[in-house]
């Protein structure tokens, strides 16, 4: 794979980013992209010395570079801004926010700082920042969305900033890199393909549930509370959409999927618990190693730019 911007500033040998998943983006999976030739991720949502611990797990079995997932919306948000400084991590993405109050520190202990953008606005926004790139994520992505596609939002961004621009939503294998490349991103952030990898340590309830996707199974929930999120469809995913066609107050809906990402992840209750999944799921077909899914992607990806 052709090296690029982002390969030269993370000081990674591909383009491939992981995707910093809440309750699933640990060391175990961390480490395994990163050993790969990718930048892994660890989530930072939950307390803040047990993400540090897993920073830590992350540095004694690797001497690769790897980032921590900021949401800046959680209340424990001034505790691992400060403490991703102590533990001298390499590279920060972020996330729900703005991270400009922490620009300052970040940049002083040499953390390459990249937050995920849903819009040409924020994205401009956060090169005045100094952000070092921006992750761009189209509404086809797992979890928390946007509005616009990631076909058309990153070369709208791509003209709009001069930082490297990291496509995002709806990436699957080696063709979505190289479309992501010809629409002028340098990189790419993946999620739902590392769900089923060896490394990840989601409840295998949850792997399955992916691997049998289709590409109608997602579902956009939570549009009517202004916080959408795209899952797979199950029970839980019936009872939102109840509840938003009665126009429930939004507290209830909220309320309904407080702790379910968790029950899905730990527990392994797919039925009753968000299942997290952008809509290339149904491209995901087997359990592979990190290692083994970064070959298969290069290799597509060469392939693919061959046939062009």
């Amino acid at each position: 794979m052709i090296n690029s911007r982002i390969t030269d500033i993370l000081n990674i040998k591909y383009p491939i980013i992981q995707g910093g998943m809440a309750w699933i983006s640990d060391a175990d999976l961390a480490v395994g992209v990163s050993e790969a030739g990718g930048l892994g991720i660890i989530s930072g949502v939950g307390e803040t010395e047990d993400v540090r611990s897993q920073i830590k797990k992350a540095k004694s079995l690797t001497n690769k570079p790897f980032g921590v997932n900021i949401m800046l919306m959680a209340k424990n948000v001034d505790e691992i801004a400060k403490m991703v400084c102590e533990e001298k991590v390499s590279v920060v993405t972020t996330g729900a926010g703005s991270p400009g109050k922490y620009m300052e520190d970040w940049k002083k202990n040499n953390i390459k700082v990249i937050p995920v953008v849903p819009s040409v606005a924020i994205a401009k926004r956060m090169e005045k920042f100094g952000a070092d790139a921006v992750i761009v994520e189209g509404m086809e992505a797992g979890g928390h969305i946007g509005q616009l596609t990631t076909m058309s939002l990153v070369p709208q961004v791509v003209d709009a900033v001069s930082i490297p621009v990291i496509a995002a939503g709806g990436i699957g294998d080696g063709r979505g890199i190289a479309a992501s490349f010809m629409l002028g991103a340098c990189g790419v952030q993946m999620g739902t393909r590392f769900l089923v990898s060896d490394e990840c340590n989601v409840h295998d309830n949850y792997k399955e549930k992916v691997l049998s996707a289709r590409d109608i199974d997602s579902e956009i929930t939570g549009t009517s509370t202004s916080h959408p999120v795209r899952v797979l469809r199950n029970k839980l995913t019936r009872e939102y959409v109840k509840l938003e066609k009665s126009n429930a107050d939004s507290s209830e809906i909220e309320a309904l999927g407080k702790g379910a990402l968790r029950k899905a992840v730990i527990d392994g209750d797919v039925e009753n618990g968000s299942v997290m999944a952008g809509q290339i799921a149904g491209l995901v077909k087997e359990k592979q190693s990190c290692k083994e899914i970064i070959n298969e992607l290069v290799y597509e990806f060469e392939e693919t730019l061959r046939r062009i």
